[in-house]
């Protein structure tokens, strides 16, 4: 489903355990995008934010500034806050 979200789009963990029809499941999304850098093809995940649009999942990328260098990319703004 992630491999879905196309360049310079995002989405939230919650929005994709809606989708799969697990709607309390959003922290489960966040474990199963942490085990899945080793996927082949890889799974975009740094297209998937927390329901406030913060990139919580950074910590689990190669460098502090990785996800938001990729989304930057794509043409997503970034906003420090």
């Amino acid at each position: 489903m992630v491999r879905r979200i196309p360049p310079g789009r995002v989405t939230t963990y919650g929005a994709i355990a809606r989708y799969l029809g697990a709607p309390q499941s959003a922290r489960l999304v966040g474990y199963a995008l942490k085990a899945s850098f080793a996927a082949r093809p890889p799974v975009p995940a740094h297209r998937v934010v927390n329901r406030e649009g913060r990139l919580t999942g950074k910590a689990n990328f190669p460098g502090p500034a990785r996800m938001e260098d990729l989304l930057r990319a794509e043409g997503v703004p970034i906003h420090e806050d």
